[in-house]
This record gives C-alpha cells, sequence and structure tokens, in this order.
C-alpha cells in the first residue's frame, strides 16, 4: 500500500510532463529546402525545378501566419523560361504527438514569369493563390524534415492554369510559444 501512494503520483506527474513536451510551439519556423512544380495540368504541362523558403510565426499552437517565396527554372517548348511565387497566408498545424505536425494552408500572392512561360511574349506580375499541407517530422529539438504538397492556382492569358507543387525542406525551430 505504502509503495502504491509513490507510484501513483510518480506516474501522474510523468504523464503531465510528458503531455507538456508534446505541446511545446516554437515562435518562429524558418524553412528553406527543393520544390518541384509540375505547370499548368489543363493544357500543355512542363516541369519546373526550384527553391523554396518560408517563414512562419506562430500564434498559439494551432494557428500562425506564414510567408512563402519559390524560384523556379526550366524548360518549355525548347525556351528556358523561370517564375517566382510570392505568398502570405493562415497556416493551421496539429500538435499533439511529439515527433510529427502535420499542417494545412491557404495562401495569397503573385507569381512573376518571363517571357516563354505559358507562352507569354514578356515578363509578368500575376494573382497566385496556393491551399495544401504537408508534415513536419522532428529530428532534432530545433529541427525538422518538411514534405509539403500544393496546389498552385495562377492567372495568365485571361485564364486560369491549375499547377501542383511538392516540397522537401528543412526546418529549424525558435522560441516558444
Amino acid at each position: 500500500m505504502n509503495k502504491l501512494f509513490w507510484i501513483v503520483p510518480a506516474i501522474l506527474l510523468m504523464s503531465i510532463t510528458a503531455r507538456a513536451q508534446e505541446q511545446v510551439t516554437p515562435g518562429w519556423e524558418i524553412s528553406g529546402g527543393y520544390s518541384y512544380l509540375k505547370a499548368n495540368l489543363g493544357g500543355s504541362s512542363f516541369h519546373l525545378n526550384g527553391v523554396e523558403a518560408s517563414a512562419t510565426q506562430n500564434l498559439n499552437n494551432w494557428f500562425g501566419g506564414r510567408l512563402e517565396v519559390s524560384a523556379f527554372h526550366g524548360a518549355e517548348a525548347g525556351q528556358t523560361v523561370s517564375a517566382q511565387t510570392f505568398t502570405y497566408g493562415p497556416v493551421f498545424s496539429y500538435r499533439r504527438i511529439r515527433t510529427i505536425t502535420p499542417f494545412a494552408k491557404v495562401q495569397l500572392g503573385a507569381v512573376h514569369a518571363s517571357a516563354g512561360y505559358l507562352g507569354i511574349s514578356a515578363n509578368a506580375l500575376k494573382f497566385a493563390m496556393v491551399g495544401g499541407g504537408g508534415v513536419d517530422v522532428r529530428v532534432s529539438k530545433m529541427a525538422s524534415v518538411r514534405l509539403q504538397g500544393d496546389y498552385l492556382m495562377t492567372r495568365f492569358l485571361g485564364s486560369n492554369q491549375n499547377n501542383i507543387q511538392g516540397t522537401a525542406a528543412l526546418v529549424l525551430r525558435f522560441g516558444k510559444k
């Protein structure tokens, strides 16, 4: 009976401590990595490779704001083309599991494309919208690996283009919320 008196509080204390570790939310997350774009799914699609960087400020354990910048380069119809996206919007995270953090996001912004991208005759800056999500897999206290998939809607030549984007990145976490 006396041993049980000490075991129950010890188990409760460990449970509370473990639960608190699961819910540690970083104040900021900075990421960068490789990104792949399959452009114009509804027409003559083509592939571009590039990089993506993002900065996320977490306002609490499930909601934050994310700024993302991507740059892509490749060939379309025998011509070298490039495109860059600049988007910002809310990100919703599920932080109940210590090693993985799934998230969803919706962002608005702009896409800048070079002449030749989708047949445009001159460089252009147009509207872009991103929706998607992914998962951050924790590898250390301050770092995670991010796997992310997005739908990217752009608007050139008076019509919408449906694009998909995949990203693999390293995430560094700073501060606490």
